[in-house]
């Protein structure tokens, strides 16, 4: 007999499963079966799933449908896995085909055999706790997967909203440090009219607040729960005493606001709550990437480009060129925003592809989407300690950008029209001389009017340009 095995069976017929491992045949079969990413589940996901059994275990005490004993000894088990125990037996991909069946059966054979440890008994002993029968009574990975699907999301969620807030206190602090420095504005990459540095950083704490509210707004969307429909919403096989208290419980577990949904059937067929919550991580990410895109250019050459910000050097930018220092930490939020928009799509088509009573697909939307959330709180993190928080501007650089420009030429439209002020801008650009300087040789401005007129601050506020 080898001691290094035990021998179970499922619907499937016998499998021989390491004896000291508290998953079992059917998780073994998954991992055999779906080694497509090499990843685990998420540790995020593995406490939802853990949180949530213990709810139904809690429900079905209540409700008579388990042994006091029994249910205790699962609740037991849930709390160990919470506390970050056995994680390593959690050992199916997270793409996996079934519906997250896969996922659903590794959690219940691991609680149940933490369970049965608890109440004395040999690991695979499922005579004492079942993970059919006992972990998962009157639950269906139908119920399971969606509901701690939607956990992990506001959890993961918790933690981006965190940092965005961080990021959007930097702009401001920035946007209030640079208020006093007056720089050519850029339409089309074109010059357009002047702007204060402050109010641009400005603008940015603005798209991050707009980003921020709009995850804050969608986590409602993850509240309307369908635990207790089990295979297809209509609670085949759930006691009505579990039904009507297993989400009050999990509310209370959670401290999120969780209700069950107002049409069960809908809320197991359908998951466009998840693509609602990618849309808004996905709108985030673009609005970062355009910042980024804006402070590469701002910070680029820093001699032969713009130059008009400094970023943080955080390493060297070549191999082979000496000192050469490249906009590393906006490249990475580039980079980010360009993979949440992929897997942005991977939760669209996923979310559209579900037929009849269940979406199959909800493996590969929860971790398309958790790597987003986790990925774009990660990029937000790093921008901001490693570059918006260090930035410092070149106001000498600036002005002297400002100055060159002929950009000023528009605060002249209201005195002397479009016209000749277009003609003004052609002849200046031409010549390379300053638009003060041709205004005052064709005596269409004195000198006092000229400085007047082109006060550049007073172009970066509404009002008629020097009156």
């Amino acid at each position: 007999m080898d001691t290094t095995m035990r021998l179970e069976s499922d619907s499937i017929g016998k499998k021989n499963v390491p004896a000291q491992a508290y998953y079992g045949v059917q998780s073994l079969r998954a991992m055999e079966n779906f080694t497509i990413t090499g990843l685990k589940m998420r540790r995020e996901m593995i406490d939802a799933l853990a949180l949530l059994k213990k709810a139904c275990a809690m429900a079905n005490k209540g409700a008579g449908a388990l042994e006091p004993v029994i249910a205790d000894a699962i609740i037991a088990a849930c709390d160990d896995i919470c506390a970050g125990n056995y994680h390593d037996q959690f050992i199916v991909d997270p793409i996996q085909g079934g519906a997250g069946t896969s996922m659903n059966m590794n959690v219940n054979e691991v609680i149940a055999n933490v369970a049965i440890r608890k109440l004395g008994g040999q690991l695979g002993d499922y005579s004492l706790v079942h993970p059919n029968d006992h972990v998962n009574c009157g639950q269906s990975t139908n119920d399971i997967v969606p509901t701690a699907g939607k956990m992990t999301t506001l959890v993961l969620l918790q933690g981006l909203i965190t940092s965005l807030e961080g990021l959007y206190a930097s702009f401001c602090r920035k946007a209030k440090e640079f208020d006093s420095i007056i720089k050519m504005g850029r339409t089309q990459l074109q010059d357009a009219v002047p702007v204060r540095l402050g109010q641009e950083f400005g603008a940015y704490a603005t798209a991050v607040y707009r980003g921020l509210n709009r995850i804050k707004a969608v986590q409602k969307e993850m509240y309307a729960v369908n635990i207790g429909g089990t295979a297809i919403g209509t609670g085949i096989n759930a006691d009505r005493a579990y039904f009507d208290h297993v989400t009050q419980i999990l509310e209370q577990l959670t401290g999120f606001p969780f209700c069950q949904a107002e049409d069960m059937i809908d809320g197991t067929q359908n998951i466009d709550g998840f693509a609602a919550v990618s849309s808004a991580v996905k709108d985030c990410a673009l609005a970062l990437s355009k910042i980024a895109n804006d402070l590469r250019l701002m910070s680029s050459g820093p001699k032969t480009g713009f130059g008009e910000i400094n970023l943080p050097a955080r390493q060297n930018g070549s191999s082979i060129m000496p000192g050469k220092v490249n906009p590393v930490i906006p490249e990475v939020v580039n980079q980010v925003a360009f993979r949440i928009m992929g897997n942005d799509v991977t939760v669209s088509m996923a979310v559209e592809a579900g037929q009849f009573e269940l979406n199959a697909f909800e493996p590969v939307v929860f971790e398309a989407l958790f790597q987003s959330i986790k990925m774009l709180n990660r990029a937000v993190d790093t921008f901001t300690v490693n570059c918006v928080d260090g930035i410092t501007a070149n106001e000498e650089r600036c002005n002297e950008l400002l100055n060159a420009s002929v950009g000023i030429v528009t605060a002249l439209c209201p005195y002397i029209g479009y016209s000749q002020a277009a003609a003004l801008a052609k002849e200046a650009l031409n010549k390379r001389i300053p638009i003060r300087t041709l205004l005052i040789e064709k005596n269409i401005l004195s000198q006092e009017e000229a400085a007047r007129v082109l006060d550049v601050y007073s172009m970066t506020q509404p009002g008629v340009t020097g009156k």
